[in-house]
């Protein structure tokens, strides 16, 4: 059963075309990796789907939700997709347990025990038990980013957005990140990961979706095949370089 359908989505700013005629169907449990070149339309695309920038034209249905209508939730969309995004965005004056257990005793309307039951299990899931009393600025960059993922999933969400979680990160860090993100996968989380990673792209997500100009070129449920044998020009161009680089 699909979690998240695109129909024949535009989104405009101003005049400039961000993405173009996006037909996309995400089925749950998919863990998906997007890739492409800066400006291609990844961050946009993934931001559509918990309301956070409105679509132009089209239909898009996320979780039987349709994001279009007036009518719909925007606040039920966000409490069952999650996201994950590049700076943490951790509140600063609250502790770390206190960052995880928020959501679920404001919106989930759980008990403070219960919360914070949870959230310990999850602070054992990302590797940061110790870490529960202090405040973001007593963490590392990686640490921050593994706290952001525990909150989202705090939330006990259907689906995990993440907006290159790992692009602020120092090198040494991101394997951390990485390792619980594999972790989040193997639950049977639906993951829609926007990422320079393509490690992890090959690896660990079951389909690569490569985007160009605001298009999606490239849609394969075969990473290891994408990453050998691109079929698109862009994509052949794109992985060229990064190889070519690397």
């Amino acid at each position: 059963m699909s979690m998240i359908e695109f129909h024949s989505v535009d989104k405009y700013y101003g005049k400039f075309h961000a993405l173009k005629d996006i037909n996309l169907t995400i089925e749950r449990g998919e863990i998906i990796s997007i890739i492409g070149p800066s400006g291609s339309g990844k961050s946009t695309l993934l931001r559509t789907i918990n309301g956070l920038e409105r679509i132009s034209s089209g239909k898009l249905i996320v979780d039987n939700f349709d994001l279009a209508d007036s009518k719909t939730n925007m606040n039920k969309i966000r409490k069952n997709v999650g996201m994950v995004f590049q700076h943490f965005n951790l509140y600063a004056n609250k502790t770390v347990l206190e960052n995880i257990t928020l959501g679920p005793i404001k919106v989930l309307k759980k008990s403070k025990a219960e919360a914070e039951a949870d959230a310990n299990k999850l602070l054992s899931l990302v590797g940061l038990t110790d870490q529960a009393a202090k405040l973001p600025s007593m963490l590392s960059g990686g640490q921050k980013q593994r706290i952001a993922i525990a909150r989202s999933l705090a939330m006990k969400p259907k689906a995990i957005l993440f907006d290159e979680p790992t692009s602020a990160l120092d090198p040494e860090v991101i394997g951390d990140v990485l390792e619980v993100m594999r972790k989040v996968a193997k639950q049977g989380m639906t993951m829609i990961v926007v990422t320079h990673e393509m490690g992890f792209a090959r690896e660990v997500g079951n389909r690569v979706i490569f985007m160009a100009d605001g298009q999606i070129r490239e849609d394969s449920h075969q990473p290891q095949e994408f990453f050998a044998h691109p079929q698109d020009s862009r994509a052949k161009e794109f992985l060229g370089k990064i190889i070519h680089n690397s």
